[in-house]
């Protein structure tokens, strides 16, 4: 079975927020989403109206993965990957396909929030891919990594 790599629709939503509660580190259940204001209908809204891009990682009928990014700010909002997945490329895949898309929308500079913890998976993954801390800290508590695109 291959992987297809595609554009997030609205009707994505539901299943993303499905897998995101089934991530090995880090996961968070629909009420969690729903207690920081992520529902189906305020996430399908921010696809539906473009202020969200993402990218999904289908592999055969099952949802491998997925990113989204946030056009406005240039903030890479999640990436979320069940385990089976894990270790594989997808994960780089997927994060990429979104840098770009956020590079083309004429940022030059991504954020996100990342766990401080080094045991975290997620704090070595940015790093090894060039993200860098600002020294600040996110709502969350979490470290706040940026990435600089090289201008040409």
């Amino acid at each position: 079975m291959t992987y297809q790599f595609r554009a997030a629709s609205p009707d994505d939503i539901p299943a993303c927020i499905t897998l995101r509660g089934l991530t090995r580190e880090n996961p968070a259940t629909a009420e969690r989403l729903a207690e920081l204001g992520v529902t189906v209908e305020s996430w399908s809204a921010q696809v539906r109206n473009q202020e969200l891009t993402g990218i999904i990682c289908m592999h055969g009928a099952e949802m491998a993965g997925y990113c989204f990014g946030d056009l406005q700010s240039g903030e890479i909002v999640v990436l979320a990957l069940l385990p089976a997945y894990e270790g594989q490329g997808t994960g780089r895949r997927l994060l990429h396909a979104v840098m770009l898309q956020l590079q083309h929308a004429g940022h030059q500079r991504l954020f996100l929030g990342c766990s401080p913890d080094p045991a975290v998976r997620s704090h070595g993954f940015y790093r090894r891919l060039g993200w860098k801390p600002s020294g600040k800290t996110d709502k969350l508590g979490d470290e706040e990594l940026e990435y600089f695109f090289e201008s040409h």
